[in-house]
């Protein structure tokens, strides 16, 4: 069975803080569902009958963007993943979300925020895995055909 992945490693969340990203942070998030939301590791936020990943993910995002919103973020897309142009065919997706802060700080801190944390089981409920990469804005003088 392929690795999952649902949480940042404690190595991966101090290379993302040492790099020293400075301005927006664009998080690019992609997400594939479980058929059947599992609820085990955080049965308070279950409901009264069997939902599904996709379902839970919903109450994910409604839990979650009033608090993204109150620290300085914003959801710039969430749409459905189609068949790759690019890339393996056994790898899907199902949902592709772009989230946008401030900073690294403000992330940070919306994702340590107590309200955030008392409903972040609805995401690990939905997920079967996951991808998560930062991007900051990439400046190219196409006259010039330079970085900027």
């Amino acid at each position: 069975m392929a690795a999952c992945y649902l949480e940042p490693t404690w190595e991966a969340g101090r290379r993302f803080v040492q790099q020293g990203l400075a301005g927006e942070v664009t998080m690019l998030n992609l997400l594939r569902f479980r058929q059947v939301a599992d609820y085990s590791a955080n049965p308070e936020l279950a409901p009264a009958r069997p939902i599904s990943g996709a379902e839970a993910f919903e109450r994910y995002i409604d839990h979650t963007r009033p608090l993204l919103q109150q620290t300085g973020g914003e959801l710039l897309y969430l749409g459905n993943a189609q068949a790759w142009l690019i890339g393996p065919e056994s790898e899907r997706w199902d949902l592709v979300m772009l989230v946008r802060q401030s900073s690294v700080e403000a992330f940070l801190g919306f994702a340590s925020h107590a309200g955030y944390l008392e409903g972040l089981g609805h995401r690990t409920a939905a997920l079967e895995d996951s991808r998560l990469l930062p991007m900051t804005a990439h400046r190219f003088n196409a006259v010039e055909g330079a970085r900027t």
